[in-house]
Protein backbone atom coordinates (compact mmCIF):
# COMPACT_ATOMS: atom_id res chain seq x y z
CA UNK A 1 0.00 0.00 0.00
CA UNK A 2 0.99 3.53 -0.66
CA UNK A 3 1.24 5.92 2.84
CA UNK A 4 1.25 9.38 2.31
CA UNK A 5 3.64 10.43 5.51
CA UNK A 6 2.67 14.15 6.46
CA UNK A 7 4.77 16.58 8.44
CA UNK A 8 2.59 19.84 9.28
CA UNK A 9 4.27 22.92 10.85
CA UNK A 10 2.54 26.64 11.26
CA UNK A 11 3.73 27.36 7.80
CA UNK A 12 5.18 24.52 6.34
CA UNK A 13 4.32 21.19 5.14
CA UNK A 14 6.64 18.48 4.49
CA UNK A 15 5.28 14.99 3.07
CA UNK A 16 6.64 11.41 1.79
CA UNK A 17 4.93 8.80 -0.03
CA UNK A 18 6.40 5.51 0.46
CA UNK A 19 5.48 2.28 -1.05
CA UNK A 20 5.14 0.23 2.08
CA UNK A 21 5.64 -3.34 0.10
CA UNK A 22 9.15 -2.52 -0.91
CA UNK A 23 9.55 0.49 2.03
CA UNK A 24 10.85 2.86 -1.45
CA UNK A 25 10.08 6.56 -0.90
CA UNK A 26 7.82 7.07 -4.34
CA UNK A 27 8.30 11.13 -3.97
CA UNK A 28 9.19 13.62 -1.30
CA UNK A 29 8.40 16.98 -0.64
CA UNK A 30 7.89 20.49 1.46
CA UNK A 31 5.23 23.30 0.95
CA UNK A 32 6.72 27.05 2.38
CA UNK A 33 5.27 30.19 3.41
CA UNK A 34 2.04 28.51 3.60
CA UNK A 35 -0.49 31.52 4.57
CA UNK A 36 2.53 34.13 3.41
CA UNK A 37 3.44 35.43 0.43
CA UNK A 38 5.71 33.56 -1.50
CA UNK A 39 4.84 30.52 -0.82
CA UNK A 40 6.31 27.52 -2.74
CA UNK A 41 5.96 23.46 -3.14
CA UNK A 42 9.07 22.11 -4.01
CA UNK A 43 8.09 18.31 -5.09
CA UNK A 44 10.98 15.61 -6.18
CA UNK A 45 9.69 12.23 -7.31
CA UNK A 46 11.94 9.34 -6.69
CA UNK A 47 14.60 9.22 -9.47
CA UNK A 48 13.49 13.21 -11.09
CA UNK A 49 14.06 16.04 -10.72
CA UNK A 50 12.85 18.17 -8.27
CA UNK A 51 10.32 20.24 -9.24
CA UNK A 52 9.68 23.94 -7.83
CA UNK A 53 6.10 24.97 -7.92
CA UNK A 54 5.09 28.95 -7.38
CA UNK A 55 1.66 29.20 -6.15
CA UNK A 56 -0.39 31.24 -3.16
CA UNK A 57 -1.13 28.43 -0.27
CA UNK A 58 -3.62 30.54 1.68
CA UNK A 59 -4.07 27.77 3.93
CA UNK A 60 -3.29 24.35 4.25
CA UNK A 61 -5.66 22.98 3.16
CA UNK A 62 -4.66 24.38 -0.71
CA UNK A 63 -1.09 23.09 0.41
CA UNK A 64 -2.48 19.60 0.60
CA UNK A 65 -4.28 20.14 -2.20
CA UNK A 66 -1.07 21.02 -4.31
CA UNK A 67 0.62 18.16 -2.77
CA UNK A 68 -2.00 15.71 -4.18
CA UNK A 69 -1.83 17.17 -7.56
CA UNK A 70 2.06 17.36 -7.77
CA UNK A 71 1.97 13.18 -6.76
CA UNK A 72 -0.58 12.64 -9.63
CA UNK A 73 0.98 14.87 -12.31
CA UNK A 74 1.01 13.93 -16.07
CA UNK A 75 4.73 14.86 -16.18
CA UNK A 76 6.11 15.05 -12.00
CA UNK A 77 3.55 12.50 -10.94
CA UNK A 78 4.23 8.84 -9.24
CA UNK A 79 0.66 8.05 -8.94
CA UNK A 80 -2.63 8.39 -11.32
CA UNK A 81 -5.16 9.10 -8.79
CA UNK A 82 -5.88 10.07 -5.22
CA UNK A 83 -7.43 6.76 -4.95
CA UNK A 84 -4.13 5.23 -4.75
CA UNK A 85 -3.08 6.47 -1.52
CA UNK A 86 -4.09 4.18 0.37
CA UNK A 87 -3.55 5.58 3.92
CA UNK A 88 -2.08 9.10 5.44
CA UNK A 89 0.35 8.92 8.79
CA UNK A 90 0.76 12.03 10.71
CA UNK A 91 3.55 13.46 12.74
CA UNK A 92 1.86 14.71 15.85
CA UNK A 93 4.36 16.11 18.33
CA UNK A 94 2.67 16.29 21.97
CA UNK A 95 0.49 13.70 23.13
CA UNK A 96 1.32 14.01 26.75
CA UNK A 97 0.12 10.96 28.86
CA UNK A 98 -2.91 10.17 26.82
CA UNK A 99 -1.00 8.29 23.91
CA UNK A 100 1.61 5.50 24.65
CA UNK A 101 1.22 4.46 21.15
CA UNK A 102 0.09 5.38 17.50
CA UNK A 103 -3.63 5.39 17.24
CA UNK A 104 -6.48 5.62 14.19
CA UNK A 105 -7.15 9.05 14.26
CA UNK A 106 -11.45 10.09 14.83
CA UNK A 107 -13.03 12.95 16.44
CA UNK A 108 -12.37 11.50 20.01
CA UNK A 109 -8.31 11.52 18.91
CA UNK A 110 -8.75 14.74 17.70
CA UNK A 111 -10.27 15.96 20.50
CA UNK A 112 -7.57 14.44 23.28
CA UNK A 113 -4.64 15.90 20.77
CA UNK A 114 -6.48 19.36 20.86
CA UNK A 115 -6.09 19.08 24.98
CA UNK A 116 -2.76 18.75 24.49
CA UNK A 117 -2.40 21.67 22.77
CA UNK A 118 -0.86 23.99 26.32
CA UNK A 119 1.83 21.41 26.61
CA UNK A 120 3.22 22.29 22.97
CA UNK A 121 1.50 25.23 21.50
CA UNK A 122 3.92 25.97 18.35
CA UNK A 123 2.97 22.48 17.19
CA UNK A 124 0.08 20.77 18.17
CA UNK A 125 -2.32 23.00 16.74
CA UNK A 126 -0.19 23.23 13.58
CA UNK A 127 -0.45 19.35 13.36
CA UNK A 128 -4.21 19.35 13.72
CA UNK A 129 -4.45 21.53 10.93
CA UNK A 130 -2.88 19.26 8.78
CA UNK A 131 -4.85 16.71 9.83
CA UNK A 132 -8.28 18.57 9.00
CA UNK A 133 -6.98 19.38 5.67
CA UNK A 134 -6.28 16.16 4.55
CA UNK A 135 -9.31 14.92 6.10
CA UNK A 136 -11.12 17.94 3.75
CA UNK A 137 -9.66 16.26 1.03
CA UNK A 138 -9.74 12.52 1.47
CA UNK A 139 -11.96 12.12 3.36
CA UNK A 140 -12.46 8.33 2.85
CA UNK A 141 -8.88 7.87 3.45
CA UNK A 142 -8.07 6.24 6.78
CA UNK A 143 -5.50 8.09 9.12
CA UNK A 144 -3.18 7.53 11.62
CA UNK A 145 -1.53 9.48 14.06
CA UNK A 146 2.28 8.98 15.42
CA UNK A 147 3.53 10.86 18.38
CA UNK A 148 6.89 12.14 18.86
CA UNK A 149 6.15 11.80 22.92
CA UNK A 150 4.77 7.74 23.03
CA UNK A 151 8.20 5.70 23.08
CA UNK A 152 9.27 7.19 26.16
CA UNK A 153 5.75 6.79 27.98
CA UNK A 154 7.70 3.72 29.62
CA UNK A 155 9.24 5.72 31.56
CA UNK A 156 8.99 5.00 35.43
CA UNK A 157 7.54 7.62 37.63
CA UNK A 158 11.21 8.34 39.31
CA UNK A 159 12.88 9.58 35.84
CA UNK A 160 10.19 11.50 34.67
CA UNK A 161 8.75 13.57 37.96
CA UNK A 162 10.23 17.18 38.65
CA UNK A 163 11.06 17.78 41.92
CA UNK A 164 8.39 20.37 42.06
CA UNK A 165 4.94 20.28 44.18
CA UNK A 166 2.95 16.54 43.41
CA UNK A 167 0.12 18.75 42.54
CA UNK A 168 1.50 20.11 39.81
CA UNK A 169 2.15 17.09 38.02
CA UNK A 170 -1.79 15.98 39.44
CA UNK A 171 -3.32 19.15 38.42
CA UNK A 172 -1.35 20.59 35.25
CA UNK A 173 0.54 17.72 34.13
CA UNK A 174 4.12 19.17 34.88
CA UNK A 175 6.80 15.88 33.80
CA UNK A 176 9.25 15.02 31.51
CA UNK A 177 7.55 13.55 28.01
CA UNK A 178 10.13 13.73 25.85
CA UNK A 179 10.29 14.04 21.94
CA UNK A 180 12.30 12.54 18.77
CA UNK A 181 10.50 9.19 20.26
CA UNK A 182 9.58 7.88 16.46
CA UNK A 183 13.32 8.50 15.94
CA UNK A 184 14.83 6.84 19.06
CA UNK A 185 12.38 4.13 18.36
CA UNK A 186 13.46 3.42 15.22
CA UNK A 187 17.48 3.69 15.85
CA UNK A 188 17.35 1.22 18.89
CA UNK A 189 15.37 -1.37 17.19
CA UNK A 190 17.76 -1.09 13.67
CA UNK A 191 21.07 -1.08 15.96
CA UNK A 192 19.94 -4.65 17.52
CA UNK A 193 19.33 -5.68 14.27
CA UNK A 194 22.64 -5.17 12.84
CA UNK A 195 23.87 -6.45 15.18
CA UNK A 196 22.05 -9.96 15.42
CA UNK A 197 20.20 -9.19 18.42
CA UNK A 198 16.83 -8.60 19.84
CA UNK A 199 16.38 -4.76 21.09
CA UNK A 200 14.79 -6.72 24.42
CA UNK A 201 18.10 -8.22 25.17
CA UNK A 202 20.31 -5.42 25.53
CA UNK A 203 20.75 -1.72 26.60
CA UNK A 204 20.98 0.60 24.13
CA UNK A 205 21.67 4.51 24.56
CA UNK A 206 20.72 6.89 21.51
CA UNK A 207 22.07 10.30 20.62
CA UNK A 208 19.89 11.96 18.38
CA UNK A 209 21.93 14.48 17.47
CA UNK A 210 20.51 17.19 14.76
CA UNK A 211 20.04 21.24 15.30
CA UNK A 212 17.41 19.84 18.12
CA UNK A 213 19.58 17.38 19.86
CA UNK A 214 18.24 14.36 22.98
CA UNK A 215 19.43 11.15 24.11
CA UNK A 216 17.57 8.41 25.35
CA UNK A 217 18.15 5.22 27.57
CA UNK A 218 16.37 1.74 26.17
CA UNK A 219 16.28 -1.11 28.28
CA UNK A 220 15.23 -4.33 26.96
CA UNK A 221 13.47 -2.68 24.38
CA UNK A 222 11.69 0.09 26.96
CA UNK A 223 12.48 3.77 26.84
CA UNK A 224 13.61 4.28 30.73
CA UNK A 225 15.06 7.94 30.40
CA UNK A 226 15.25 10.81 27.99
CA UNK A 227 16.96 14.10 28.06
CA UNK A 228 14.30 16.32 26.94
CA UNK A 229 11.66 17.37 29.18
CA UNK A 230 8.26 18.84 29.73
CA UNK A 231 9.33 20.98 26.18
CA UNK A 232 11.98 20.54 24.01
CA UNK A 233 14.07 23.12 25.63
CA UNK A 234 15.50 20.66 28.01
CA UNK A 235 18.62 18.22 28.11
CA UNK A 236 21.42 19.00 25.74
CA UNK A 237 22.42 21.91 23.86
CA UNK A 238 21.48 22.58 20.85
CA UNK A 239 21.58 24.80 18.04
CA UNK A 240 20.03 27.72 19.47
CA UNK A 241 18.44 26.17 22.33
CA UNK A 242 19.88 26.52 25.94
CA UNK A 243 19.57 22.86 27.26
CA UNK A 244 20.12 22.69 30.94
CA UNK A 245 20.40 25.66 33.15
CA UNK A 246 19.71 26.76 36.39
CA UNK A 247 16.04 27.58 36.27
CA UNK A 248 17.12 30.96 38.48
CA UNK A 249 19.02 32.06 35.26
CA UNK A 250 15.78 32.98 33.81
CA UNK A 251 14.87 35.57 36.54
CA UNK A 252 18.12 37.12 36.85
CA UNK A 253 18.20 37.58 33.02
CA UNK A 254 14.66 39.16 32.43
CA UNK A 255 15.82 41.95 35.67
CA UNK A 256 19.54 42.84 33.84
CA UNK A 257 17.73 43.07 30.34
CA UNK A 258 14.76 44.29 31.02
CA UNK A 259 13.02 41.74 29.25
CA UNK A 260 9.88 39.49 29.60
CA UNK A 261 9.63 35.75 30.59
CA UNK A 262 8.50 35.30 27.17
CA UNK A 263 11.46 37.57 25.56
CA UNK A 264 13.89 35.66 27.85
CA UNK A 265 11.88 32.13 26.71
CA UNK A 266 13.02 33.17 22.96
CA UNK A 267 16.55 34.03 24.20
CA UNK A 268 16.96 30.37 25.21
CA UNK A 269 14.96 28.14 22.51
CA UNK A 270 16.16 31.12 19.50
CA UNK A 271 19.54 32.48 20.56
CA UNK A 272 21.52 30.30 22.74
CA UNK A 273 22.92 27.00 22.13
CA UNK A 274 26.12 26.49 20.14
CA UNK A 275 24.86 29.49 18.29
CA UNK A 276 24.98 31.28 21.47
CA UNK A 277 27.94 30.42 22.73
CA UNK A 278 30.03 30.74 19.68
CA UNK A 279 29.01 34.15 19.84
CA UNK A 280 26.79 33.70 16.74
CA UNK A 281 29.20 32.13 14.66
CA UNK A 282 26.42 29.97 13.32
CA UNK A 283 24.23 26.93 14.97
CA UNK A 284 25.74 24.84 12.03
CA UNK A 285 28.25 21.98 13.16
CA UNK A 286 29.80 22.43 9.78
CA UNK A 287 30.37 26.21 10.56
CA UNK A 288 31.60 25.98 13.93
CA UNK A 289 34.18 23.32 12.88
CA UNK A 290 35.54 25.46 10.01
CA UNK A 291 35.69 28.28 12.44
CA UNK A 292 37.28 26.19 15.12
CA UNK A 293 39.98 25.05 12.21
CA UNK A 294 40.40 28.56 11.75
CA UNK A 295 41.86 29.20 15.34
CA UNK A 296 38.18 30.80 16.22
CA UNK A 297 38.68 29.91 20.28
CA UNK A 298 34.50 30.65 21.01
CA UNK A 299 33.79 28.34 18.43
CA UNK A 300 36.37 25.42 19.98
CA UNK A 301 34.65 26.42 23.46
CA UNK A 302 30.87 25.65 21.56
CA UNK A 303 31.98 22.37 20.41
CA UNK A 304 33.73 21.08 23.51
CA UNK A 305 30.81 22.09 25.95
CA UNK A 306 28.15 20.30 23.38
CA UNK A 307 30.32 17.29 22.84
CA UNK A 308 30.71 17.47 27.09
CA UNK A 309 26.97 17.51 27.76
CA UNK A 310 26.33 14.28 25.29
CA UNK A 311 28.74 12.43 27.29
CA UNK A 312 27.65 13.19 30.63
CA UNK A 313 23.92 12.39 29.46
CA UNK A 314 25.53 9.18 28.44
CA UNK A 315 27.22 8.33 31.11
CA UNK A 316 24.19 9.32 33.53
CA UNK A 317 22.22 6.43 31.50
CA UNK A 318 24.97 4.18 31.20
CA UNK A 319 24.28 4.28 35.28
CA UNK A 320 20.08 4.58 35.06
CA UNK A 321 20.17 1.10 33.29
CA UNK A 322 23.44 -0.38 35.39
CA UNK A 323 25.59 -0.89 32.03
CA UNK A 324 25.29 -0.53 28.59
CA UNK A 325 25.49 -2.51 25.60
CA UNK A 326 25.14 -0.15 22.34
CA UNK A 327 25.40 3.34 22.01
CA UNK A 328 24.01 4.42 18.74
CA UNK A 329 24.59 7.89 17.26
CA UNK A 330 22.01 9.52 14.53
CA UNK A 331 20.15 12.65 12.96
CA UNK A 332 21.97 15.05 10.96
CA UNK A 333 25.10 15.56 13.92
CA UNK A 334 25.37 12.46 14.89
CA UNK A 335 25.06 10.38 11.63
CA UNK A 336 27.94 13.33 9.50
CA UNK A 337 30.13 14.76 12.11
CA UNK A 338 32.99 12.41 12.97
CA UNK A 339 34.51 15.26 14.81
CA UNK A 340 31.77 15.72 17.27
CA UNK A 341 31.25 11.74 17.71
CA UNK A 342 35.12 11.73 18.34
CA UNK A 343 34.90 14.17 20.92
CA UNK A 344 32.51 12.45 22.23
CA UNK A 345 34.11 9.42 22.52
CA UNK A 346 36.93 10.44 23.93
CA UNK A 347 35.48 9.75 27.25
CA UNK A 348 35.00 6.43 26.77
CA UNK A 349 37.76 5.01 28.25
CA UNK A 350 35.92 3.81 30.97
CA UNK A 351 33.23 2.30 29.39
CA UNK A 352 35.84 -0.60 27.75
CA UNK A 353 35.42 0.79 24.24
CA UNK A 354 37.13 3.35 22.01
CA UNK A 355 36.12 4.97 18.31
CA UNK A 356 38.42 3.95 15.60
CA UNK A 357 39.32 7.18 13.69
CA UNK A 358 39.30 5.65 10.79
CA UNK A 359 35.57 3.89 10.79
CA UNK A 360 34.68 7.42 12.55
CA UNK A 361 34.47 9.17 9.01
CA UNK A 362 31.72 7.92 7.84
CA UNK A 363 28.93 10.01 6.56
CA UNK A 364 25.39 8.69 6.67
CA UNK A 365 25.91 4.91 6.50
CA UNK A 366 25.56 2.46 8.71
CA UNK A 367 28.48 1.53 10.66
CA UNK A 368 30.07 0.07 13.89
CA UNK A 369 32.80 2.72 14.68
CA UNK A 370 33.90 1.19 17.95
CA UNK A 371 36.74 -1.81 17.85
CA UNK A 372 36.47 -5.15 17.66
CA UNK A 373 36.33 -6.72 21.11
CA UNK A 374 35.56 -3.75 22.81
CA UNK A 375 33.29 -4.18 26.11
CA UNK A 376 30.44 -1.22 24.36
CA UNK A 377 29.54 -1.38 20.89
CA UNK A 378 29.27 2.00 18.84
CA UNK A 379 27.27 2.83 16.27
CA UNK A 380 26.18 4.97 13.35
CA UNK A 381 22.95 4.02 12.86
CA UNK A 382 20.86 6.94 10.30
CA UNK A 383 17.55 7.66 11.30
CA UNK A 384 14.32 7.74 9.06
CA UNK A 385 11.19 9.26 10.63
CA UNK A 386 9.11 8.91 7.92
CA UNK A 387 9.77 5.28 7.28
CA UNK A 388 8.64 4.33 10.97
CA UNK A 389 5.44 6.84 10.82
CA UNK A 390 4.47 4.79 7.79
CA UNK A 391 5.53 1.32 9.43
CA UNK A 392 2.93 2.18 12.16
CA UNK A 393 0.59 3.39 9.55
CA UNK A 394 0.62 0.17 7.75
CA UNK A 395 0.29 -1.81 11.10
CA UNK A 396 -2.94 -0.20 12.03
CA UNK A 397 -5.18 0.34 9.50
Amino acid sequence: MNVLVINCGSSSLKYQLIDSNSEAVLAKGLCERIGAPGSVLKHQPAGGDKVAIENPMPTHTTAIQMVIDALTDANHGVVKSLDEIDAVGHRIVHGGEKFASSVVIDDEVMKAIEECNDLAPLHNPANLIGINACKEIMPNTPMVGVFDTAFHQTMPEKAYLYGLPHSYYDDYKVRRYGFHGTSHDFVSARAAEILGKKREDVKIIVCHLGNGASISAVDHGKCVDTSMGLTPLEGLMMGTRSGDIDPAIVEFLAKKLGKTLEEVTTILNKESGVYGLSGGISSDFRDLSAAMDEGNLLAKAALEAYSYRVAKYIGSYVAAMNGVDIIAFTAGIGENDGRVRGMVGQYFEYLGTSIDPEKNKVRGEECIISNPGDKVTVMVVPTNEELAIARETVKLV
